[in-house]
């Protein structure tokens, strides 16, 4: 593949001067053009390198979605430094690891999240902290985004090359601590690439931006793609209320929706309203994140007839973007395929490639791939192999070349030497009507080894459910061996920032009610 450009700020002074008074970011009623975010983005980088902060520096955001997080990202680009996005869930002894273990000497925040950052290590870690939204003091460790946007002076532009790391993204960490994926140039503006070919996105889309922006998905897909095109982004900077993100859509004439299962479950099931329905411009819906439900692309495709629902497939390790269904061929539980320069094969335990069909390991290979994790080279050799990332999921191709996930390799069951795939009950589960949710989970058993337990989240205003017509269903679609175990309600599936099911907490739930 050949690249235009070796870094983010270079894409991005190459738009505002081809695009200068067109608008590049809608934040409320403000509208910020692409010449006004070039020169926040330059005023940025040299308040950065007036404070000492140069090449090959870390500077973490926990930040909400905001203008403020996009010029970050960019001004951080410009002085070859690296940019950390955080998760603005997490908390403040889960920020300090971060923090320490990037090394991170800058920490940009909202000041909504003040209370996280100052019972972590950032104020005694970090140089300086810079605060959008009001400081909340003002000395020489604490500066607030209208000063620093303010800055006069040059600052030249430090051509960091395609190879060079540009961002560490922490992995969700679902077993240990988390890890910091180096993703250089080379590997997110592959994504960006092969995103806008799939996608076919242009100068003419408008991306609206509610899921976080430090989650790898987010980042890549609805901040920087939309900006490398000269395309707009609609910001929303709180899910409360979710109307407003209707509004928004309505209002700017979004083009493009990026969300997240949970969110195309509710929209298939809100009763928007008729003029909604008959104005809104979207032409694309993508999924990413998590499963989508079969009931959920059947509903969406039904409501929504002018527009595609796309799933796509991606972890943190590749850019994120793996593979994606496209406008011309699309396929009812598939993640789609891979082009462009990318591979996707299935593979037995010993790295030896599976026949078409065939339930195997999926391993990826292409310019999106990180360059390891940071300080864990033990971890990357494991993580990946000549080349091939290891993924950790499971699933199988057909003769088109369409990946289907069957399921994480780490939550496999095995009961009596049979696998079996949670996934696959989870399908049959949520098929059932008043089943918002499902999660399978194998416990250890003396006599099966391991056998599945079943955890439900029932739609919203359902109590109850008949758990003899539910067995019911189950032994209609499931073999004997496949069947939970146990039948777990509760009130709501612990889930991650973008909701993702934590099948770890709910084991270790299990285990201390066990105790």
């Amino acid at each position: 593949m050949e690249y235009p450009y070796s870094n983010f700020y270079e894409f991005l002074l190459a738009q505002a001067q081809k695009r200068k008074r067109k608008v590049a970011l809608f934040d409320g009623d403000r509208k910020i053009t692409y010449g006004a975010l070039l020169e926040n983005v330059d005023r940025l980088a040299s308040f950065f390198a007036a404070n000492g902060v140069g090449e090959g520096d870390r500077v973490a955001l926990f930040l909400r979605n905001s203008p403020e997080f996009i010029y970050t990202v960019f001004a951080v680009s410009k002085i070859g430094a690296i940019i950390v996005p955080v998760n603005t869930f997490l908390k403040e002894d889960e920020l300090s690891y971060i923090l320490k273990d990037s090394e991170s000497t800058v920490l940009v925040a909202s000041t909504v999240h003040e209370h996280i950052v100052k019972k972590s290590n950032g104020p005694v870690q970090c140089r300086f902290i810079l605060w959008e939204g009001e400081s909340p003091q003002s000395d020489e460790k604490n500066f607030a985004f209208t000063e620093a946007l303010t800055h006069s002076g040059e600052v030249r532009h430090i051509a960091r090359r395609l190879e060079d790391t540009a961002v560490l993204i922490y992995t969700s960490g679902t077993t240990g601590k988390p890890k910091g994926a180096m993703l250089s140039n080379k590997n997110l503006l592959s994504n960006i690439e092969f995103s806008r070919k799939m996608i076919k996105v242009t100068h003419k889309d408008r991306v609206i931006v509610f899921l976080p922006m430090f989650h790898a998905f987010t980042f890549t897909v609805g901040v920087i793609l939309p900006l490398y095109v000269g395309g707009s982004i609609v910001i929303i900077k709180s899910l409360q209320p979710f109307t407003n993100v209707f509004r928004q859509t309505l209002m700017k004439r979004v083009t493009l929706f990026f969300g997240i299962p949970s969110v195309y479950n509710a929209l298939a099931k809100a009763k928007l309203p008729w003029y909604f329905m008959w104005f809104n411009n979207i032409r694309v819906f993508i999924s990413g994140a998590a499963p989508l439900q079969p009931k959920t692309l059947n509903a969406m495709a039904k409501k929504f007839t002018r527009a595609k629902l796309l799933e796509g497939y991606g972890l943190s390790e590749a850019s994120p973007v793996v593979c994606v269904n496209t406008l011309e061929k699309q396929k009812a539980g598939s993640v789609g395929t891979a082009a462009y320069d990318y591979e996707i094969k299935i593979v037995d335990e010993d790295m030896n490639e599976l026949p078409t069909g065939e339930i195997g390991d999926i391993i990826v290979k292409g310019d999106h791939i990180m360059q390891g994790y940071l300080n864990r080279p033990e971890a990357t050799r494991e993580t990946i192999v000549n080349g091939w990332l290891l993924t950790g999921d499971m699933g199988y191709l057909d003769d088109e070349g369409f990946l289907f996930i069957v399921d994480r390799k780490k939550d496999l069951i095995i009961s009596k030497g049979i696998n079996i795939y949670p996934r696959e009950i989870e399908e049959v589960i949520d098929a059932f009507e008043g089943i918002a949710a499902s999660a399978v989970i194998g416990v250890r058993d003396e006599k099966s080894g391991e056998i599945p337990v079943a955890y439900l989240e029932l739609d919203e205003g359902i109590e109850s459910i008949n758990e003899t017509v539910l067995k019911k269903h189950m032994r209609e679609h499931l073999a004997n061996f496949k069947l939970p175990k146990q039948i777990h309600i509760i009130e709501e599936l612990p889930k991650n920032a973008t909701g993702k099911v934590l099948k770890r907490v709910l084991k270790d739930n299990l285990r201390d009610e066990s105790r």
